[in-house]
């Protein structure tokens, strides 16, 4: 059996998307530069989630429905200068939208799991420290 396999782009759609004196130039549905200056670290550049309301948000779901009796693995291409300054933050909620718990991802792969009372969650692009990057994609793979 194969296992299954997710990527994660970043669309044009910028309700998620931190554009406070940002410069974000889409050259390709995988390949997007982000540039921006003055954003202080800690801030969550853009979001993707496993749920919405279309009817609030106008926005699908872009990340893949995903349970706590399996385990994970992702990897991530984004290019920063040097490699660093950016974090993924995978938030895990539960049927009544509160946090179940959390992943905070630091390097290019990573294994995780979810609580097993996760009902969505969703994915943040944090800045570490970082001015400029280009994002390719981010592929969430099951593990057998």
């Amino acid at each position: 059996m194969e296992k299954a396999s997710w990527t994660i782009y970043w669309n044009e759609y910028s309700s998620d998307t931190y554009l406070y004196g940002s410069k974000v130039d889409f050259l390709g549905k995988n390949n997007v530069h982000f540039e921006n200056e003055l954003m202080p670290p800690g801030t969550i550049i853009k979001e993707w989630y496993s749920m919405t309301n279309y009817q609030d948000q106008r926005i699908e779901p872009a990340l893949p429905i995903i349970d706590g009796e399996s385990k994970y693995h992702i990897i991530i291409d984004i290019d920063t200068p040097g490699d660093t300054g950016y974090l993924i933050r995978l938030v895990f909620l539960d049927r009544y939208e509160r946090e179940a718990g959390d992943f905070t991802i630091r390097n290019k792969e990573a294994d995780f799991s979810c609580p097993l009372k996760t009902y969505s969650y969703r994915m943040q692009l944090i800045n570490a420290g970082m001015k400029e990057f280009v994002y390719h994609s981010i592929t969430i793979e099951e593990l057998d």
